[in-house]
């Protein structure tokens, strides 16, 4: 039998608390509220499946910790990845963040998330980049691929981008399943796909 998931269905899973966490998913839970002071949404929501939350938050960890771009330009690579998928929630997260932790000059957040031109040039080919990876699915063409490396990027910086783009397939599609609702420390940058 197939199945056959419109965008207006919601799985029936719902936001797992640390009480009811499965063993291995109960430390990552606990360890998010010590360190920030809340679960946020879609933490509760992959904790339904205790290896789709460890994956994403062991992924996350090695872009956040040891990727070569700078704080500013992970999140833009976040933020440019859930924009091209449509992830409501996930753009409302790394505009707060990119706005308050990540220093990212708010011209520039906004530019990404209508779709417009970047106000500065380098931040113009990374988000351009990140878009051409999403879009064609990996198989950029030799000119992007040159374009990008002209503003100082590496090819290893591409490799990256890969991690950052399975990082956060995992949490976009997990919340367009999910339709997790927006945190409240989130909901002053909420985003809406035109």
């Amino acid at each position: 039998m197939e199945l056959i998931m419109s965008v207006d269905s919601k799985f029936s899973f719902q936001e797992i608390t640390i009480e009811e966490a499965e063993a291995n998913a109960k430390p990552i839970l606990e360890k998010a509220k010590q360190r920030i002071g809340y679960i946020p949404n879609i933490y509760g929501m992959m904790a339904n499946s205790a290896g789709l939350l460890g994956s994403y938050i062991s992924g996350d960890n090695n872009f956040r910790e040891n990727a070569l771009f700078s704080s500013s330009e992970k999140e833009i690579i976040y933020l440019t990845i859930s924009k091209e998928n449509s992830c409501r929630y996930c753009v409302a997260v790394h505009s707060t963040l990119s706005d308050t932790m990540s220093k990212v000059p708010r011209d520039v957040t906004n530019a990404i998330r209508d779709g417009s031109e970047v106000p500065d040039i380098k931040y113009e080919v990374l988000v351009n980049f990140t878009r051409v990876m999403v879009v064609s699915r990996g198989r950029p063409t030799t000119q992007e691929i040159n374009n990008f490396l002209s503003v100082g990027y590496t090819e290893h910086h591409i490799l990256e981008i890969i991690l950052a783009i399975a990082v956060k397939t995992m949490t976009n599609y997990s919340n367009h399943l999910f339709k997790t609702p927006v945190d409240k420390v989130f909901q002053g940058r909420e985003w809406v796909n035109t």
